[in-house]
């Protein structure tokens, strides 16, 4: 794998490789199986109305536009042999003299036989058409019969020369059926091509819409695995990884429908009947138009491998590119404290560079390989001009399926193009399905749920027993942690950096499971609290505040059942953010941007505080709440802080005094394990590791002052 967007090793996307990961869709298609069998019934209809009009032509030219016939001597051929068939093919006139042989007819014989016939002056060089003679005048029939003969009492045979030389009019009345016929098939194209379009919006649409609602599920399920994996999965998952797979790699997955399978399966269908229909017509001449076969595969499968290497170093490019820019755009505030526009304009000019030379690398196999494709198109007509309008010449071929070879090969290269076209398409389709799915079956912890949730709340009681735990297998954070604390209890959680405060808060949310020992919340282990009980009865208030884009009301709410307009109005009273609010245009409908980034971070963290009392938690837990704020709002704080303990359970992480001697108990944690225990004043008389804290605080602050 490379980079952010995990790029797959050379040669292991290969056909047996691709073809697991297709099945590994299989489930996803299940649901639209009906759909995907009705839209492969509508392609392969739409690939037999789209094979039509060529032949249909042929059709046209041979029997209504051209005359179809050639006049046969028959007094010559009453022998045996294979002179004598020749009675047998023809349809006889009335004196037995001569006779008619059609041009399709004579396509199925041996050249050498046919060449044996005209040698003999049994087989005339010049076409005859069928007049009825109730459409002539006695004196043109008079006229016609000198040049012909006659076929049967009502038909004469007349050569076209000879036909030619009455008036346009006459002719056109002659040779009326064959108008007839002409225009019939004219319009059986058209309505061909009516349906060919209808058969083709439904199938492109039946299979748009199973490719949508795959992916529709492949993001759902997906975004549920990363929703419930712990937070050890995060620490060590950079984000924008987790956002690529949701969107770019399931929206490449979606191109293998939308520009693949839709494709791809109508290019298959047509490519075989274009080969069955030519050998149908003529066999000979089909297997001289597919004599450029060969080289056209072998020029696509060179296109095709030097595309997917172009297409790969353009998608690292991108990726690089990408990467670059997400984390400038982010850090734009120190790049522009630290003025070091230029030197990032200079690196992004190299990337960006970089990307450019893999663009043109990319246009260029492009550039030739299509005017390639085009010469080779223009070189299978040529070639089938050359042989087969000799063939037409010699009478073994009719001009019509000429004409039909001719739309034939033409259509033939179209898939071709189209399949090499769509091949990087599927590797990078392929690529994505791969990430998605390796991501799926990444073998990482898992929040298991125990039961349904029941609506059951923790009511306050929270019991560490010899709890011990890791961010790594071979780390201890916590070890043989063990404390209660009490329904209606404030405890203070101190000690210096890395002591594992923020660890045990995390353990509660069950944010992360416990190695070793267990949790209980009210007298039963937090693993088997369904998550959606667990938390809503525990508020967590963390010193890096997360708002969302929203209003306030919003992120108050967080869209959490049961909690209306009232229960925010209770919170931002209960937390003292009632007077911020109220200066904020619109109120609880005003709009935060992104991150709050419009608000002051003593803002922010009142407006998480009341967030967390918006359920009205048993369980009170603040992470450092007050280590970011100014005076005044940790004032606020204070006061909301001393209401809302007398009635719940409170579990504090602080660094400041004035919240600390707050609490009933004191925790001191020091390389994780509680160390000491007590009111401010009973940690004060040890003389120990919290005496040492305060003692170190309050010269920083004396220091603070004295500047």
């Amino acid at each position: 794998m490379h980079g952010e967007y995990g790029y797959i090793e050379e040669g292991r996307l290969g056909k047996p490789y691709n073809l697991r990961l297709l099945k590994r869709l299989i489930p996803f298609a299940v649901p639209h199986r009906k759909i995907i069998l009705l839209a492969l019934v509508l392609t392969i209809a739409g690939t037999a109305v789209d094979l039509a009009p060529p032949y249909l032509s042929k059709l046209a030219i041979d029997r209504f536009i051209l005359a179809p016939w050639y006049r046969v001597t028959l007094e010559g051929a009453a022998g045996a042999g294979e002179t004598g068939r020749l009675r047998e093919l023809v349809e006889a006139g009335k004196d037995g003299r001569f006779g008619l042989i059609s041009q399709t007819t004579l396509e199925d014989q041996d050249p050498q036989l046919i060449h044996q016939w005209r040698t003999g002056n049994l087989l005339s060089d010049e076409r005859y058409t069928k007049v009825p003679v109730k459409a002539l005048t006695g004196a043109q029939a008079a006229a016609l019969r000198d040049g012909g003969f006659v076929l049967d009492g009502e038909t004469l045979a007349v050569p076209v020369e000879v036909l030619n030389t009455l008036p346009p009019e006459v002719i056109a009345d002659v040779r009326s059926r064959d108008i007839r016929g002409a225009a019939l098939l004219g319009v059986l194209i058209l309505t061909l091509l009516a349906l060919s379009f209808g058969t083709g919006y439904f199938q492109y649409y039946l299979l748009e819409r199973t490719g949508q609602g795959m992916m529709h599920d492949i993001r759902l399920k997906l975004f549920d695995r990363i929703q419930g994996r712990t937070m050890r999965f995060f620490d060590h998952q950079p984000v924008g990884r987790l956002v690529t797979r949701t969107t770019n790699d399931i929206e490449n997955l979606n191109e293998l429908f939308k520009s693949v399978l839709v494709t791809v399966f109508k290019d298959a269908f047509l490519l075989v009947g274009i080969v069955a229909i030519l050998l149908f017509m003529n066999w000979r001449l089909a297997l001289i138009s597919f004599a450029l076969v060969p080289f056209i595969f072998a020029l696509t499968m060179l296109f095709s491998s030097l595309a997917r290497d172009a297409f790969r170093e353009l998608r690292e490019k991108i990726a690089k590119m990408n990467s670059f820019l997400q984390e400038r755009i982010t850090g734009m505030r120190i790049i522009q404290i630290l003025t070091r526009e230029r030197e990032q304009m200079r690196e992004f000019s190299v990337i960006n560079h970089e990307n450019y030379l893999a663009g043109m690398r990319q246009i260029r196999i492009f550039a030739v390989f299509m005017p390639l494709m085009e010469v080779l198109s223009s070189f299978a007509v040529a070639l089938l001009l050359w042989y087969g309008g000799g063939k037409v010449i010699q009478e073994q071929l009719t001009l019509g399926s000429l004409v039909a070879f001719i739309s034939y090969m033409q259509m033939f290269f179209k898939p071709i193009r189209d399949i090499s076209e769509k091949y990087n398409i599927m590797q990078a389709a392929m690529a994505s399905t791969e990430r998605i799915f390796e991501f799926m079956d990444v073998d990482e912890e898992e929040i298991e749920e125990s039961g349904e949730p029941g609506g059951h709340r923790p009511q306050g009681k929270v019991e560490f027993r010899g709890v011990h735990f890791g961010y790594r297998e071979n780390q201890t954070v916590v070890e043989d942690v063990s404390f209660t604390v009490d329904p209606g209890e404030m405890i203070a959680l101190v000690g210096p950096t890395g002591s594992g405060k923020t660890t045990l808060i995390h353990l509660i949310e069950r944010l992360y499971e416990v190695r070793k020992g267990e949790i209980l919340v009210n007298g039963r282990d937090i693993r088997q609290w369904p998550g959606s009980d667990l938390r809503s009865g525990v508020g967590l208030v963390m010193q890096e505040v997360f708002l969302f884009a929203g209003t306030v009301f919003d992120n108050v709410s967080l869209g959490r059942p049961g909690i209306g307009p009232r229960q925010v109005e209770r919170a931002l009273e209960e937390s003292n953010a009632r007077t911020i609010v109220d200066r904020l245009p619109g109120g609880l409908d005003h709009v935060i941007g992104e991150g709050g980034a419009t608000l002051s971070a003593g803002e922010r963290q009142l407006l998480s505080f009341a967030r967390a009392l918006a359920s009205d938690p048993a369980i009170l837990i603040l992470d450092e709440a007050t280590s970011s704020v100014d005076p005044e709002t940790e004032r606020l704080i204070q006061e909301a802080v001393t209401r809302m303990t007398e009635k719940r359970t409170t579990l504090v992480v602080a660094h400041r005094l004035s919240t600390i001697r707050e609490a009933d108990r004191i925790l001191v944690l020091h390389r994780g394990r509680v160390r000491e225990q007590g009111t401010h004043e009973e940690l004060m008389a040890m003389g120990g590791i919290y005496s040492r804290l305060n003692r170190l605080r309050e010269a920083g602050n004396d220091k603070s002052v004295s500047k």
